[in-house]
């Protein structure tokens, strides 16, 4: 259970910008307590903003941040990052500990926020090469794909371990999940613990201040609705002082991407595009997108006409630069713990310590989460066009109960479509993992929307059995 997710160091200088207009004023009145959050990958990208949320909490009344993660070296600087966070902001009264095993600081957790990364480096080239060696190009390659579903098989069987762990030491504690692939590691513990665990993705907040900004309108002024699964969810809804913002979006998108002149922005094509064509605009950017979707990179001429550098698209682009984020995160962490850099951000827009700060104070609070699609004994749906066995991320209010899921009802049928299409490769992606069969695997994969637009059936069989064997190091017990 290597750390971690450190793309979000290549990005948190935008994210922190971003968020210094955000409420950081928090919710009234104190916390009820004291409490105890475990954080696993501690080594994470993550981590740092996390804590530094928490502790802001007006009201907070202390308690322990324990760290868990079994890369010692990085786990060591961690805690000593955040004992310095806390002396800064004068924080006599919390602590922090840390442990390589997670079993000893488990007691007492109120609440385990995970965001661990089972084995990425040794296997990001495994799961972006061999794949383009099919003709599969990935950008990213966390969430779907032959890369999205590799990560889920490393790391899902460690998550249910951690789950297994927490229901006897910690059973009443909420689980916040912001590792990916987020559907698939949400499904699996839905499915295998009594734990109540959200998935956190921070796709809607940022499409919610870029499309505020591109209607040229303030954010907390608008009026809209978001439904769908993890960075596949649709703003079905875009208003502003009853007026709907999509016109004058649909007419900036087409002047972006169907024609040329001044005032084009060359950027975010896909998503653009599959506005103009579906109706909506979607939460995740152009680059990760474009490997959810059957349409925009099985061929090079489409790769070059709809991509763009970066996140926007570059093939490779995850697998190309992480080992150079992840040690560019390394040496950031010691600057901090030197002084050259400043430890000290405004609150982010992080679900985590929202969702704490509501819980502990009872004060309804909106986020949007990632939740099991079923409810109740009748067998109601959150989102009712989508499987009912599956994970939605849909708009839920926190208090003491817990996450609350609103139903949200029916998707346009095009867009539920498109969810339906990744959501079967993550029911077979689940299996996989949790029963580590390389049927359900391939399966799997035979299902993945771009997998099915570049390669013929006995290809993808071929593809998934050669990743395995690469990586049979990370994947014990698959038959």
């Amino acid at each position: 259970m290597s750390a971690t997710l450190d793309v979000i160091e290549e990005e948190e200088k935008g994210h922190v910008a971003h968020t210094k207009s955000a409420e950081t004023q928090g919710l009234p009145g104190k916390m009820r307590r004291p409490i105890k959050v475990t954080v696993m990958g501690a080594g994470s990208g993550f981590t740092p903003t996390l804590v530094r949320d928490i502790l802001q909490i007006p009201g907070e009344q202390g308690g322990t941040i324990a760290l868990v993660d079994i890369d010692g070296d990085r786990l060591g600087t961690m805690q000593k990052l955040i004992q310095k966070v806390m002396d800064t902001q004068k924080k006599t009264n919390w602590t922090v500990e840390a442990s390589t095993d997670r079993t000893q600081v488990l007691a007492g957790s109120d609440y385990i926020i995970c965001c661990m990364e089972v084995s990425g480096t040794a296997n990001v080239r495994f799961d972006n090469d061999i794949p383009l060696k099919y003709g599969v190009s990935q950008c990213i390659g966390d969430t779907i794909g032959p890369g999205g579903l590799f990560k889920s098989l490393r790391t899902i069987p460690v998550w249910l371990e951690i789950l297994q762990d927490a229901e006897r030491f910690c059973p009443q504690a909420m689980v916040l999940n912001y590792t990916n692939p987020m559907s698939m590691m949400c499904l699996a513990a839905g499915r295998t613990s009594f734990l109540p665990v959200v998935g956190l993705c921070h796709s809607v907040q940022g499409t919610g201040h870029l499309l505020a900004g591109r209607a040229e309108i303030p954010y907390d002024e608008m009026v809209w609705e978001c439904a769908g699964i993890n960075h596949l969810a649709w703003f079905t809804t875009l208003e502003h002082q009853g007026k709907d913002l999509y016109p004058k979006l649909m007419e900036l998108a087409n002047r972006d991407v169907y024609t040329t002149g001044d005032g084009r922005e060359d950027s975010d094509i896909i998503r653009k595009d599959m506005m103009l064509h579906f109706g909506a605009f979607i939460t995740e950017s152009s680059g990760h997108l474009s490997e959810y979707l059957p349409y925009y990179r099985k061929r090079q001429d489409l790769i070059d006409r709809y991509t763009r550098s970066g996140y926007d698209g570059t093939t490779s682009f995850y697998a190309d630069n992480w080992p150079t984020w992840r040690k560019n995160a390394d040496a950031t962490r010691l600057k901090m713990l030197s002084g050259e850099e400043s430890i000290e951000h405004s609150r982010s827009w992080e679900y985590g310590s929202w969702i704490i700060e509501s819980r502990e104070k009872d004060v309804p609070h909106r986020i949007h989460g990632n939740v099991l699609n079923s409810f109740g004994d009748g067998g109601g749906t959150l989102i009712t066009n989508l499987p009912a066995d599956g994970i939605v991320e849909v708009s839920c209010m926190v208090d003491a109960n817990g996450i609350n899921p609103t139903r949200y009802g029916s998707l346009p049928p095009q867009m539920a479509a498109l969810c339906a299409s990744n959501m079967w490769m993550y029911d077979l992606g689940a299996t996989a993992a949790i029963e580590r069969s390389k049927e359900a695997a391939i399966h799997a994969l035979l299902l993945d929307p771009l997998c099915a637009a570049v390669c013929s059936p006995r290809e993808i069989q071929e593809m998934t059995l050669e990743m395995f064997e690469a990586e049979a190091e990370y994947l014990p017990g698959f038959k």
